[in-house]
């Protein structure tokens, strides 16, 4: 089947991940993907493992599927030419440079919009293109901690923790896809292409929304909660006879549903956990 970006040609100058999952993504939704690589190892998340089938990087394909390639080493002129005119033929470019890095290619925005005033050129970078850290490079670890993301991830009382996956980089890819498929939409209507720029560690703060509201309405800081959720309960990662199980009680009706399935129908009526304040209240006893 057809996807609803079938037609749209993305130039995709992203490396590693940041990037690479948005123009993944919108190859997923039916865009064709032409991928430029440094002539000397491509992509360097080529050479990130575990290696499949010896020497093709895993990690490099799990972001890179459904896209064609081709090597340009951007500091010579005739690859920048043909960067030009591939921008010229194609919807959307994608680039996750330090901010100020495409503008000395001469491959900046306006140099671009000038060839293709249809272009939706899109940028992705750990700071955005205007403050004091614009210029910093960036990676996922690092957003998190400045974010504060490993800050509200562990157990209570232990170190900070990674969340296990790239939750940085990966978060920006979906803002960034987003902020693209507006500017699609807006194309539509006026027949002009825009710059769409995201910040990784604004993207995090934004994935943290319900940590500062609490933060805002109680004046507490997050902290850890391990299996726990911070504002309802049960709710969470509970020990069992023979493994764990999640356990997820959303609302009231739904706790005394559980508690007349388990064959407790004393604790609905229980004061300490008739509603879902008094059991996060309670939750040490009802756990």
């Amino acid at each position: 089947m057809a996807g609803p970006l079938e037609g749209i040609k993305v130039l995709d100058l992203t490396r590693f991940l940041a990037g690479a999952y948005c123009t993944m993504v919108l190859g997923d939704l039916g865009a064709e993907i032409i991928k430029v690589e440094h002539p000397q190892g491509g992509d360097p998340s080529r050479n990130v493992g575990p290696y499949y089938d010896g020497d093709v990087s895993s990690y490099f394909l799990s972001v890179n599927r459904g896209k064609r390639s081709v090597t340009l080493d951007l500091k010579k002129e005739k690859a920048r030419d043909a960067v030009i005119l591939l921008a010229g033929q194609s919807d959307i470019l994608v680039e996750n440079f330090v901010p100020g890095a495409m503008e000395r290619l001469g491959l900046g925005f306006e140099t671009l919009r000038e060839e293709n005033q249809k272009l939706i050129y899109a940028s992705c970078s750990g700071f955005g293109r205007t403050g004091p850290y614009a210029r910093r490079t960036a990676f996922d670890m690092l957003i998190q901690g400045m974010a504060g993301t490993v800050s509200i991830t562990g157990e209570p009382e232990r170190p900070p923790v990674r969340v296990g996956f790239s939750i940085g980089d990966i978060g920006a890819s979906l803002f960034l896809t987003v902020g693209i498929l507006a500017a699609v939409r807006e194309r539509e209507q006026t027949g002009e292409g825009q710059l769409v720029e995201v910040g990784m560690l604004d993207c995090q703060m934004a994935l943290l929304e319900n940590a500062f509201a609490r933060y805002f309405c109680t004046g507490e800081v997050p902290k850890p909660e391990g299996g726990r959720h911070p504002v309802a309960a049960p709710l969470g990662i509970v020990p069992t006879a023979d493994g764990y199980m999640i356990l997820a009680i959303g609302n009231d009706s739904q706790w005394e549903t559980f508690c007349g399935d388990v064959g407790r129908p004393e604790w609905a009526e229980d004061e300490r956990f008739k509603t879902n304040p008094r059991r996060v209240a309670n939750r040490e006893i009802l756990e």
